[in-house]
């Protein structure tokens, strides 16, 4: 890994990815899109990245339905994806992933 590179991790819950259940009902395009997109995150690419507070990002892809995926940063080198949606879910996909990293962050608090 260099160091302009992060490494990307799923958040796991109850044994699956909120994320990885969110990304395997996505058509093959999409998943194309989402997967480059990741791609750009993984390589320093934050130009279609905002906060949404609560420690949560938001990456923008203008795309379908307007495609959103929600991740934290822990550390300066990784980045865990927490969730996905669209526009149209905004406000509750952002409420959903600001309770997965407060969970995240909790559990790693206490060490399980």
């Amino acid at each position: 890994m260099t160091e302009s590179e992060y490494e990307i991790s799923e958040f796991i819950r109850a044994g699956s990815s909120p994320f990885g259940e969110w990304f395997e009902s996505l058509d093959p395009l999409a998943a194309s899109k989402i997967t480059t997109a990741i791609y750009r995150l993984r390589y320093g690419s934050f130009s279609s990245v905002r906060s949404v507070g609560g420690g949560v990002f938001e990456y923008k892809i203008d795309f379908g339905p307007g495609y959103r995926i929600y991740f934290g940063y822990d550390g300066k080198a990784l980045i865990i994806l927490l969730s996905g949606g669209t526009k149209k879910r905004q406000r509750r996909d952002i409420w959903e992933a600001r309770t997965l990293w407060l969970e995240y962050k909790a559990r790693k608090r206490t060490g399980r």
